[in-house]
């Protein structure tokens, strides 16, 4: 028997292939400090939990499919907030950021029309792409320019007559890095010239670390038709296991399109979008506190790499990971000998190998990224590990 081309096409999840290897090494008795995977450890608001227990209707009912009325009225209500009018016509909600994702990128690609993305991209874009049997057009990056693809030049290089979208991730998972108002405004402008999509895919717009008001692609009115946000309540609210994401755009006719397969999945859980629409309740505060923490973490983490001789890195000023190239041979070979050959009074680390968020064959193969994820106390030790890891693998395998 057959499988598809499609399915061929995609790869394992570099945060989530060793995981067999991680259960045998727990087996085993060794402790692992978890980089690996952007599962923050900050408690998840009350608020979501209460409407949980508060929920009293006889019937477990399918959701309407494009979203509960108050899950919608939640979404619009946190955009006004930060400036941005919407209407509930201009809002689906999703399965998670995840299917959002799937869900759009079946509406506009075709077999083989083209994506630009700056790589390196979080990684499951490219399974989203492959399965709609389009093709990721890689803008690339390296550590020693941190990562930065705010470039009109290099961008329209990479525009032709397949191209349908350019999406990027802001705050940037996994380089940390940030677009400003007017690197932003850039890749819309080029976005209405060329008449493509312009995706932004903003589930840590909250993370951001200098200050800077809280920005969004859809702030710009004249590329209405042409936006596209991808949002979802699993970083925001620390609430990953909730399942809640939104596919946000003006443009009737896309909306149409995207109806179509909300539909065919019926609905979005209506306990996760109850619970879900509570957590918007928040104040101010609750960022605020989180955003302090991460940039503490973000600190610490930033400042023990630097310490490590031979790291290439730049500060990452959003989300909560960062992308390093490491003084190793190969990242893949070396997070397996962590889980397999090393430890340090019975403790070892994980992080994501740098090769699978790139779509450039040979690129990343060196880097990797760390979600700062941990506690202040548990992120040293990590850490601490990855600098002493490094030293004994070279040693090892010279």
């Amino acid at each position: 028997m057959k499988v598809s081309s499609k399915a061929q096409r995609c790869a394992l999840s570099p945060m989530r292939k060793y995981h067999p290897y991680a259960v045998e090494a727990k087996a085993k008795g060794k402790k692992i400090y978890h980089l690996n995977i952007g599962q923050p450890d900050i408690a998840t608001p009350p608020a979501y939990f209460e409407a949980l227990r508060n929920f009293e209707q006889p019937v477990l009912a399918y959701a309407p499919s494009p979203g509960m009325p108050e899950m919608i009225d939640a979404v619009i209500k946190y955009y006004d907030g930060i400036g941005i009018e919407y209407d509930a016509n201009d809002i689906l909600i999703t399965t998670g950021g995840s299917e959002a994702l799937q869900m759009l990128m079946l509406s506009i690609l075709d077999e083989g029309s083209e994506i630009i993305i700056p790589e390196p991209f979080y990684p499951n874009y490219s399974t989203f792409v492959n399965s709609a049997g389009g093709v990721i057009r890689p803008l690339t990056t390296t550590p020693e320019e941190g990562y930065n693809y705010a470039n009109r030049e290099k961008i329209e290089t990479l525009i032709n007559e397949k191209t349908r979208a350019i999406m990027f991730t802001n705050p940037g998972n996994p380089t940390g890095f940030v677009l400003s108002r007017d690197e932003m405004r850039m890749i819309a402008d080029i976005a209405k010239e060329h008449n493509l999509y312009v995706i932004g895919d903003e589930v840590y717009r909250e993370f951001v670390y200098g200050g800077e008001p809280l920005a969004s692609i859809g702030e710009f009115d004249d590329i209405k038709e042409n936006a596209v946000i991808i949002d979802s309540v699993s970083k925001r609210f620390s609430a990953c296991g909730a399942r809640i994401g939104t596919i946000i755009t003006k443009n009737k006719e896309l909306q149409q399109q995207l109806l179509k397969f909300c539909q065919a999945r019926l609905s979005v859980a209506t306990l996760d979008q109850v619970a879900s629409a509570a957590l918007y309740s928040v104040d101010a505060d609750y960022f605020d506190a989180v955003r302090d923490e991460y940039r503490l973490r973000r600190d610490t983490c930033y400042k023990k790499l630097l310490e490590i001789p031979g790291v290439v890195c730049a500060e990452p000023k959003g989300a909560f990971y960062i992308m390093a190239k490491l003084p190793v041979d190969d990242a893949d070979k070396f997070q397996l000998w962590l889980l397999t050959d090393f430890d340090d009074n019975g403790e070892t680390v994980m992080f994501a190998p740098g090769g699978g968020f790139y779509a450039t064959k040979g690129k990343g193969n060196n880097e990797i990224r760390i979600a700062y994820v941990l506690k202040q106390a548990d992120l040293e030790r990590a850490m601490d590990l990855l600098a002493l890891g490094i030293k004994k693998y070279n040693e090892t395998h010279k």
